[in-house]
């Protein structure tokens, strides 16, 4: 079962920010797939003590406010 269909790289479009989460307190990279509204958030810093603590997840990124912006 895939989440996202495959197609080829230069057809998907991907944006990239930095988010904290206040919870966790913990920082995050995190890549957004614009055409199916997924976000794979990844810790900045890794930790020993911390898990690696990657998410995939449904998102909107219009309804959220994020720390930075990049490419």
């Amino acid at each position: 079962m895939e989440i996202v269909p495959a197609m080829k790289e230069e057809e998907m479009a991907i944006s990239m920010f930095i988010d904290w989460d206040k919870y966790k307190n913990r920082f995050y990279n995190n890549l957004y797939l614009e055409d199916f509204k997924f976000v794979v958030k990844m810790p900045l810093i890794q930790n020993d003590k911390l898990d690696l603590d990657i998410k995939i997840k449904k998102f909107n990124l219009t309804e959220y406010t994020y720390l930075i912006s990049y490419k």
